[in-house]
C-alpha cells in the first residue's frame, strides 16, 4: 500500500509539474548565453557595470497572487552557492522588470516589491563575480508565482530564509541560465 501511494504521489506531481512547464515562461532580450558586463558586479574585483537585466514573463498558472524573482550561483565556493538577487512581492498585475530594476537608490523596481539582502550584504542586485581562474559559473534567473500576495518578509531577510518562503509559496516557477567567468 505504501508502495503504491508514493507512485500515486509521484504521479500527480509529476502531471502537477507538467501542467505548468509549457505555459509559463520567463524571458530576457538582455540575456543570452552569456553576461554581458552590464551585468557584471562592480566590486570585489570585478569592473561590470551592476545593472539587473530587463526580465519579462508570462503564462502563470490561475491563483497566482505575486511574483519573486531571484538569481543564484550554485557555483560559488560557498558551500552554499551565492544569491545575486532577491526580490518579492511584485504585484500579480507586473509581468517585466526594468533594466535597473535592481539598483535600489532608483525608482525602477515595481511599487510595494521589496529587495532583500543579497549574499553581498547589500540589498538590490549584485552582478555576477566569479573567482578569477573558475570554470564559467552559470547564473540562474527565476521568476516564481506565488499563492500569496505578500510575504511577510523585509529588506534584511537572509536570502536562505527568502528562499524556504518562495519554495514554500510557489505555484510554478520558470527560470533562463547565462553564464560567466573571467
Amino acid at each position: 500500500m505504501k508502495h503504491g501511494a508514493a507512485v500515486l504521489f509521484c504521479l500527480f506531481f509529476f502531471a502537477a509539474t507538467q501542467a505548468y512547464a509549457g505555459g509559463f515562461t520567463l524571458t530576457s532580450p538582455d540575456l543570452g548565453g552569456q553576461l554581458s558586463m552590464a551585468q557584471v558586479f562592480s566590486g570585489f574585483g570585478c569592473r561590470g557595470q551592476n545593472i539587473s537585466p530587463r526580465l519579462a514573463w508570462k503564462g502563470e498558472p490561475a491563483g497566482t497572487r505575486s511574483f519573486a524573482v531571484t538569481v543564484y550561483d550554485p557555483d560559488a565556493p560557498t558551500g552554499s552557492g551565492w544569491w545575486h538577487w532577491l526580490v518579492f512581492n511584485i504585484p500579480a498585475t507586473v509581468h517585466a522588470l526594468k533594466a535597473g530594476a535592481g539598483n535600489p537608490a532608483k525608482p525602477l523596481a515595481p511599487a510595494g516589491s521589496v529587495q532583500s539582502r543579497t549574499d553581498y550584504g547589500k540589498n538590490g542586485y549584485g552582478g555576477a563575480c566569479p573567482p578569477k581562474g573558475d570554470r564559467a559559473h552559470r547564473y540562474i534567473f527565476t521568476v516564481y508565482a506565488l499563492k500569496l500576495k505578500k510575504l511577510d518578509l523585509g529588506t534584511d531577510t537572509p536570502p536562505a530564509m527568502v528562499g524556504f518562503y518562495l519554495n514554500h509559496n510557489a505555484i510554478a516557477r520558470a527560470s533562463l541560465i547565462a553564464y560567466y567567468g573571467r
